[in-house]
């Protein structure tokens, strides 16, 4: 397997419908300031998160089951930033929309500028043509309150290409996360 460029990753966004929207360049500013950076960079695709949250909270005293997830474990927040209060833990999606290839795996990783604040955001691989939006996890492992901001940089997408494609697929077995939109809460 090989890690591929930002050359390979804009030729695939484009042509093949890789990631949409997809912002060719590493954008640092936007006319509102400063943001987290998104887009591509030199090895990988730094992925913005949509103002759509799920966080963790124990106010129904719930217990977190994947097998019988209770959605009294979380409170929605609709907003452009979201705080993550201190050790706990939020969901969320991507604004992009992803379509990997038969022959490429990708693991989104988290960006060092949360890193730097505690936000620990969980390490994912996206499957051999699996599609649909990334559900990112978010731990917030300090005793403070943590923002995470919308339509901004929050992880990084790297792509690993093989020299052939796999015999099976993330589509030919039909994954339950396979087309998912918005964030999506775990399936059995």
């Amino acid at each position: 397997m090989t890690i591929k460029s930002d050359h390979w990753i804009r030729r695939m966004a484009t042509s093949h419908g890789m990631i949409e929207p997809f912002e060719p360049n590493q954008v640092k500013s936007t006319a509102a300031g400063a943001v987290v950076s998104y887009g591509t960079s030199s090895y990988g695709y730094d992925v913005r998160c949509a103002p759509e949250f799920r966080v963790f909270t124990n106010i129904n005293s719930a217990l977190v089951d994947p097998k019988a997830f209770d959605v009294n474990s979380f409170v929605e927040v609709r907003a452009d930033t979201c705080i993550i209060p201190p050790n706990s833990f939020a969901l969320a999606c991507t604004v992009e929309y992803f379509r990997i290839p038969r022959n490429v795996l990708t693991l989104c990783v988290g960006k060092s500028t949360y890193a730097r604040c505690g936000i620990i955001v969980n390490v994912t691989p996206l499957e051999p043509e699996w599609q649909g939006h990334i559900t990112l996890e978010f731990s917030n492992a300090t005793p403070l309150p943590a923002r995470i901001y919308a339509n901004e940089g929050v992880a990084q997408v790297l792509f690993l290409e093989s020299d052939e494609p796999c015999d099976v697929s993330y589509l030919d077995r039909q994954g339950k996360y396979q087309g998912q939109t918005g964030v999506t809460l775990p399936k059995t």
